[in-house]
């Protein structure tokens, strides 16, 4: 049985497949290729009691555990903050980001850091888990 949604839940499924699989992991910063079939996006607004909803969306990823990806990998515009999160402050070594950022962009996060370290060596674009400079 699919579990009962809460108040406010929206669930996602975009197709994956098709033309994009005729271009190499390495062509684009997204790496994700052929056997995805839908990238899943699950976002839960809630307005009072939190733990309650980080319990359910938490027993939902159980449930979909065998149908999807396992590690668990992501696409960066669908931010999974459980991978990780980059310092407050805004400084976030390469080590603390890869741990997501290798999840996000497989191989292709090293090559993503060079390109940040010389288009945005101070880091004034940044967000929860975006790519640091070296």
């Amino acid at each position: 049985m699919l579990l009962k949604l809460e108040n406010a839940t929206n669930i996602v499924f975009t197709s994956f497949g098709g033309k994009l699989n005729e271009f190499s992991e390495s062509s684009t910063p997204y790496p994700h290729r052929p056997g995805i079939l839908y990238m899943v996006y699950i976002r839960v607004l809630t307005s009072g009691d939190s733990d309650k909803a980080f319990s359910w969306i938490r027993s939902l990823y159980s449930y979909l555990a065998p149908y999807v990806a396992s590690p668990r990998t992501a696409y960066a515009g669908y931010s999974d903050l459980d991978l990780g999160v980059n310092n407050q402050s805004g400084v976030t070594n390469y080590t603390q980001a890869s741990i997501w950022g290798k999840i996000y962009f497989k191989n292709n996060f090293d090559r993503l850091v060079q390109i940040k370290s010389k288009v945005d060596p101070t880091n004034f674009f940044r967000h929860e888990q975006s790519i640091p400079p070296l």
